[in-house]
């Protein structure tokens, strides 16, 4: 496994449950929780970007359905939601 320089969200303070970041030399980011490390999620720059703008926004739909999102497409709305 690669060895990333991770970084610690200012906003995690003291909680254990921190969100830890790592850039790699691909342009590409890492991310993972301080309570699962060995979980890393591999994303670009321009797809956090947009997910954090989402969130910010007030977009991102309930129920688990963000999984189904991407930059560059709809979000699902009542009439076009997957039903499991």
């Amino acid at each position: 496994m690669s060895t990333y320089h991770w970084q610690k969200s200012s906003y995690s303070g003291t909680a254990s449950n921190c969100l830890n970041i790592a850039p790699v030399g691909d342009g590409t980011l890492r991310l993972r929780e301080s309570d699962d490390p060995d979980v890393v999620l591999a994303t670009s720059t321009a797809s956090l970007r947009a997910l954090i703008r989402a969130a910010k926004a007030g977009r991102l739909p309930a129920g688990g359905e963000w999984r189904l999102w991407s930059p560059g497409r709809s979000l699902p709305t009542a009439a076009t939601r997957r039903t499991a």
